[in-house]
């Protein structure tokens, strides 16, 4: 199974730039006191619904910003990303020609929780099958003790996110922990790819990592199933080719 040695970096990371409390070089810093070897930046994009992310002149400075910290840095390497919202119909907030300028995109659902199952469906699929979309985050939406999170035909999806070359991600934030160990299992016997993301808004909240562990690991997922056990240049080209 999946072990803490073999995660490389974390894909889902958020700074001061939009709702997180820590710098973008503060969570590099802490990063790589971590052990790991690359993280990807994923601010909340502010295109429509989203209150308190980049606006897209925002995002471009972000980009300097990382761009700058690359070369500065040796054997670390950040990844510019965005976290963009799915809307209702299954389309993106963020334009597809700001999309196509970054290493990664995460979607998620953060509104319209109440659709119908065979509407959820659809609306994941869609997000799933743009070509600028590399994970879907925290796939059920659910957070433990507020909402149990939304239904969808999982095995569907998890074919579709197969053959569209776009992985799901277990969400390590212990209020979240979705995808959860059941459809973990479902997924890889799908086929899926996982990405384990911290959905980290603190430096401490990196150490979620060994959470999201634990629930693949009771997903029975393995170093292979999962993106972020890759090094940086396999997983670039995997983001590439999707």
């Amino acid at each position: 199974l999946v072990s803490l040695p073999e995660i490389r970096g974390d894909l889902h990371i958020h700074t001061t730039w939009s709702d997180g409390k820590a710098s973008l070089e503060e969570m590099v810093e802490a990063a790589r006191e971590r052990g790991l070897s690359y993280i990807a930046i994923t601010d909340h994009a502010r295109f429509s619904e989203m209150i308190g992310g980049v606006s897209p002149d925002e995002l471009s400075r972000q980009l300097d910003e990382i761009a700058a910290v690359n070369e500065k840095l040796a054997g670390f390497r950040v990844l510019a990303g965005v976290e963009a919202n799915i809307l209702r119909d299954g389309s993106l907030d963020v334009p597809d020609r700001i999309l196509k300028e970054l290493d990664i995109v995460i979607a998620a659902i953060h509104s319209h929780f109440h659709l119908s199952r065979d509407e959820m469906t659809k609306r994941l699929i869609r997000a799933i099958e743009n070509p600028n979309v590399d994970v879907i985050a925290h796939p059920t939406g659910r957070k433990i003790g507020e909402r149990p999170g939304y239904e969808a035909d999982w095995d569907e999806v998890f074919h579709r996110g197969v053959k569209a070359r776009t992985a799901l991600e277990v969400n390590a934030n212990p209020i979240t922990l979705a995808l959860n160990a059941d459809l973990i299992r479902r997924a890889i016997d799908i086929g899926a790819t996982l990405a384990i993301g911290t959905d980290a808004h603190t430096i401490e909240h990196l150490g979620f990592m060994e959470y999201g562990l634990l629930t693949a690991r009771r997903g029975w997922a393995e170093g292979k199933d999962v993106l972020n056990t890759r090094p940086v240049d396999d997983l670039l080209a995997w983001l590439k080719s999707g």
